[in-house]
């Protein structure tokens, strides 16, 4: 457990023996320090430069041996530094699986759902989904909740900004975090200089600080440093301070180990760059497609020889101590076959790795049914089963802000209710399967169950009403009444509206 008073000189940690006298902004220092250097940290920047192309791959040397059996740079060669970016493809494919559609809550409450639609409009589906991509990059990701003039506002912290200290082993409770990022400030000479900034949440507020090259914190003169939330207070009018009774920050992860994807899959991206390169390298190697062999030839080095054949492509040949020179070749043949071969099993093998789905199977040929489907999903299925646990649990601890904000604004108490988060996937379906299986099911299931599950329905609740008026307005049309009736039976709009056989003799 972390107590923080930075305003004051006690100890940083209550469960650890620290020396005596460390305060909490040495401690904070030095927390911080080695958290910037620690491995975690450096998968989680790989995370995100992978995803925008900044790959090992650009740091590709072409080598040699030289006279003394030392690697040696060979500038003169081809040398290209291709990217195919697997991993960015299974960030986005994962994330839109899971996030690309809007959410939902189930709840009794209609009161409540409205209120829930309300905070949790379009602006925040936007942040939800970039959560979603920044847990599959770095692991985790981090909402923050604060006031901007009277509106709770979202904010996403990528995982590589956030120093966490947690209660528990299973990081569930947390204690108190360190949002640790840098902006661009303008000196007198005009020229943008980084500045560390360092804010402190804990159960106190917020501390702000500037962090130098050394590694010490210097309080912030320029931010504001203290409570939370700033309000009017009921009585008096005047601007009073509050805070949470818990730290406005949100840890939403991929899964419970709090993995980067490219931990996954990164010596396979690594390895299909380094193929699709080599390839390219290959085919621009013209000159080297063909060993020369050159008999009774004594004349310049082999490096001119070579840089005149790419010049002129022709070579002299002479007689040498009465022997006929001469020259001919070896053919080297580049096989595109064999590089094609590993470039699609390094590409299976990524997709499987991380667990998605080849929008390119053979399963897809043709009119496939659900199970083919089902199966080709499976992979990416499993991970987003884990993620969604993960971000239900943290929308929980969402919602206990949301309902202290909605209580606060006179909106209503709705402490206790219960609500269920569910995220509707982004998976292809045969429509047509679906629809016959919604029609077979009249009888059996309930109409809000099979709307629910038709394919063609955004908004059930929206469908439903409208169903609910065309029923009333049905008892009021006696034909509209029958074609309701035949409908229901099963039968086609343009087989009649009796029920009958279609021939019009009912």
């Amino acid at each position: 457990m972390v107590n923080f008073n930075l305003r004051g000189d006690c100890i940083g940690r209550t469960d650890t023996d620290f020396r005596r006298g460390m305060t909490d902004k040495r401690f904070l220092e030095l927390e911080i320090t080695a958290w910037l250097r620690s491995p975690e940290r450096k998968r989680q920047l790989a995370g995100e430069m992978y995803y925008d192309n900044q790959q090992d791959i650009l740091a590709k040397r072409r080598m040699a041996i030289d006279d003394n059996g030392d690697p040696i740079e060979v500038r003169h060669l081809p040398n290209n530094r291709l990217i195919s970016n697997q991993y960015a493809k299974m960030v986005d494919q994962k994330t839109n699986y899971s996030f690309g559609r809007p959410f939902s809550f189930d709840t009794e409450d209609k009161g409540y759902a409205e209120a829930l639609s309300q905070v949790f409009g379009s602006r925040f589906r936007r942040v939800m989904r970039n959560l979603g991509e920044g847990a599959w990059i770095g692991g985790k990701s981090w909402l923050y909740l604060y006031y901007d003039a009277g509106e709770l506002v979202f904010k996403r912290l990528p995982a590589d900004e956030v120093l966490p200290f947690w209660a528990d082993a299973d990081h569930t409770i947390l204690d108190a975090a360190v949002h640790v990022y840098a902006v661009e400030e303008y000196d007198e000479s005009e020229i943008p200089k980084a500045v560390i900034k360092v804010e402190v949440l804990h159960g106190g507020g917020v501390d702000c600080f500037i962090r130098h090259d050394d590694g010490t914190l210097e309080p912030d003169s320029s931010a504001r440093s203290g409570d939370y939330i700033t309000a009017p207070d009921p009585k008096t009018g005047e601007q009073r301070g509050y805070n949470w009774k818990r730290i406005p920050l949100i840890c939403f992860k991929s899964s419970h180990h709090e993995i980067p994807l490219l931990s996954k899959v990164k010596c396979l991206q690594d390895a299909y760059n380094q193929i699709l390169s080599a390839f390219a390298d290959r085919m621009e190697e013209d000159i080297h497609n063909t060993v020369i062999v050159i008999k009774n030839y004594d004349g310049e080095d082999l490096g001119r020889l070579r840089r005149n054949l790419a010049t002129y492509g022709i070579i002299k040949v002479r007689s040498y101590e009465g022997s006929e020179g001469g020259a001919s070749t070896l053919e080297i043949e580049v096989n595109a076959e064999n590089f094609k071969v590993i470039l699609a099993l390094l590409k299976d093998a990524i997709i499987e790795n991380a667990r998605g789905y080849d929008a390119k199977d053979e399963r897809m040929g043709g009119n496939p049914n659900q199970m083919n489907i089902q199966s080709m999903y499976s992979d990416i299925d499993l991970d987003a089963n884990g993620i969604e646990i993960e971000f239900q649990a943290a929308m929980e601890e969402l919602l206990w802000f949301v309902n202290q904000h909605l209580a606060n604004t006179g909106k209503g108490n709705f402490e206790g209710e219960e609500v269920k988060v569910i995220f509707d996937r982004d998976v292809l379906i045969n429509e047509t399967e679906a629809i016959n299986n919604c029609k077979n099911s009249v009888g059996i299931l309930s109409n809000e169950t099979i709307v629910k599950n038709h394919p063609w329905i955004s908004d059930p609740e929206q469908e439903l009403e409208r169903i609910k008026k065309e029923q009333e307005e049905a008892t009021e049309d006696p034909y509209q009444a029958a074609f309701m009736a035949n409908r229901k039976k099963g039968g086609d709009p343009q087989d009649g509206v009796t029920g009958g056989d279609g021939d019009g003799d009912e």
